[in-house]
């Protein structure tokens, strides 16, 4: 007789079809079709190579996360996502993504004053592998980029990695880094500097959509420098970042 009991149904379901109806078999339908969805849009990503892409025609979505704290793996979670996408140099101002997230847990005070994202607020928002979802979606194929990427790509990566039991396989670029190789003796790379030094207005910081929008105009600028440089492709762009 075959042990039934959720564990025991688990490992029933694995055997006969692998992790994936094994995992989705511990959540209700609509978080099974979105770990599905999640998987699967993750899956198509590692089969486009990007390299010969070339910039005035790179489609990226520029993004930003707001978490309770800086260790995802230590219980910090995120409470919002906002992202923009960007043709080339051109920022598409219509098409823009932001959603708060149900952390599950007390977002601290500082928080709260830093982001306005308040408790009250978060428990009535969604919880996240529905907002990842919705924020893969949003994504597609395109890369990804932010300003100090790696705080958010870790976020990212433990919040794929407790819903569905992946990781993040899209191209990335990193604000930060391009400021770096394109303004060498600049000792400031924080995102206020580098707003303030390209005479960026700055409409609102530390909320998603809003450093999403500032970022994105960043790297509009950046653009027009990187290609006076004649770096035509992504593939030129990353090995010329490999070097910083």
């Amino acid at each position: 007789m075959k042990d039934m009991r959720p564990a025991g149904r688990m490992w029933h379901l694995y055997k006969m079809g692998g992790l994936t109806p094994a995992l989705t078999s511990m959540f209700d339908a609509q978080s099974a079709q979105q770990m599905a969805f999640i998987r699967s849009m993750l899956k198509e990503q590692r089969k486009d190579s990007l390299f010969e892409i070339p910039l005035h025609a790179m489609e990226i979505v520029v993004f930003d996360l707001e978490t309770t704290g800086f260790s995802p793996y230590n219980g910090d979670e995120i409470i919002s996502f906002g992202a923009v996408s960007v043709i080339g140099g051109e920022v598409q101002m219509g098409d823009t993504f932001y959603k708060m997230v149900n952390p599950k847990r007390k977002i601290p005070d500082e928080v709260v004053k830093l982001t306005g994202i308040t408790n009250e607020m978060a428990s009535d928002a969604p919880d996240l592998i529905g907002v990842l979802s919705d924020f893969l979606e949003f994504v597609q194929q395109k890369i990804l980029v932010a300003h100090a990427i790696g705080h958010d790509k870790s976020f990212l990566n433990s919040a794929l990695w407790r819903t569905s039991k992946v990781s993040l396989s899209h191209r990335v670029l990193d604000i930060m880094m391009i400021a770096k190789w394109l303004m060498p003796k600049r000792k400031n790379l924080g995102l206020d500097s580098l707003l303030h030094a390209y005479d960026i207005p700055v409409t609102g910081r530390h909320h998603a959509l809003e450093d999403a929008l500032m970022t994105a105009q960043l790297w509009s600028r950046f653009m027009e420098e990187i290609r006076a440089r004649d770096v035509d492709t992504l593939g030129d762009l990353y090995a010329l970042l490999s070097h910083h």
